[in-house]
């Protein structure tokens, strides 16, 4: 097995999905002294090609050339496309090497995913991240991952690359899982803000005050901090996008429904994410779920 410890040579590190997240954790691997081969939709960031990365024309080129082979897609049908596809990364792959998908996808096509990786001899991590694009680019994520213990600890000197969180949750389909129970309680924690900061705006209090005062008490949170910001000063360039939100919440209600258990407010949130997408403002960062509320309210929580 391929060792990516500093002791040893860096590691041969396929790249797959150069998006807002992708592009920078691909940057940090980098800069952690990593040979890096890219494939992506467009062409590569060219601060990565003027490091040293290897531009390749498919996933399966890009299997045969690293060791390791990162996914960051936006859903399911892309990982599959890039693993089992036309010259997916399955037909580049030879026994040792390990696939690692970083998207957020469904738990339940994980396990046939890691199924299908297993059966060529190949090791399969699913390693979803929290912290959107201001944790990659920190290399600050939480990376929440599921597969074997071996794998886990040879790939992890590059986790450390970037994120600080890292947790080897269970088996493959887990680290998906506990991504879905992310999106659960941060599209929650979403609602719960936007709602208190219109009501406070309604009530004629000043919602960047009521914000300062608030990250003081209990109600303390990131989302707040950060998305609770974002609604004051009416800054919704995605970070992380509502269309995708709106993924991970139909994997949880799609998940509710397969288990058979209610996730009522789960649902709320869906349905404001789905209002703010009608409205147009799918690709806004998610913190704009705030609209939703404020369209039924007929009220802003702060002017532009």
């Amino acid at each position: 097995m391929f060792d990516t410890t500093k002791e040893n040579s860096m590691a041969k590190v396929g790249f797959i999905g150069l998006g807002i997240m992708g592009a920078p954790m691909a940057e940090n691997l980098q800069r952690g002294g990593h040979k890096l081969y890219l494939h992506d939709q467009k062409n590569p960031p060219y601060t990565l090609i003027e490091g040293g990365a290897t531009v390749c024309t498919s996933g399966s080129e890009v299997a045969k050339r690293a060791d390791i082979i990162i996914v960051m897609v936006p859903d399911t049908p892309h990982v599959e496309a890039v693993l089992f596809g036309e010259d997916g990364v399955a037909a580049g792959l030879t026994a040792g090497k390990t696939v690692v998908d970083m998207s957020s996808i469904s738990p339940i096509a994980t396990k046939d995913f890691a199924r299908r990786i297993n059966a060529l001899n190949c090791d399969y991590l699913d390693a979803p991240v929290s912290g959107g694009e201001v944790g990659a680019k920190a290399a600050s994520l939480t990376i929440m991952v599921g597969g074997p213990q071996a794998a886990f600890d040879a790939v992890k000197p590059l986790f450390e690359l970037l994120g600080k969180n890292i947790t080897l949750v269970g088996g493959n389909g887990d680290g998906q899982t506990t991504k879905v129970a992310n999106q659960i309680i941060v599209a929650l924690n979403i609602q719960a803000v936007a709602e208190a900061l219109l009501f406070a705006s309604k009530a004629g209090a000043d919602p960047a005050k009521v914000r300062q005062a608030l990250m003081g008490g209990f109600a303390a949170s990131r989302i707040l901090e950060v998305h609770g910001e974002r609604m004051v000063k009416r800054t919704f360039n995605p970070g992380f996008r509502i269309e995708l939100h709106q993924k991970d919440l139909n994997l949880a209600l799609q998940g509710a429904k397969a288990l058979g258990v209610s996730l009522p407010n789960t649902a709320t949130a869906q349905e404001l994410m789905n209002a703010c997408a009608a409205n147009g403002m799918s690709g806004l960062d998610h913190s704009a779920l705030c609209r939703a509320i404020e369209l039924m309210s007929n009220h802003q929580i702060a002017q532009a």
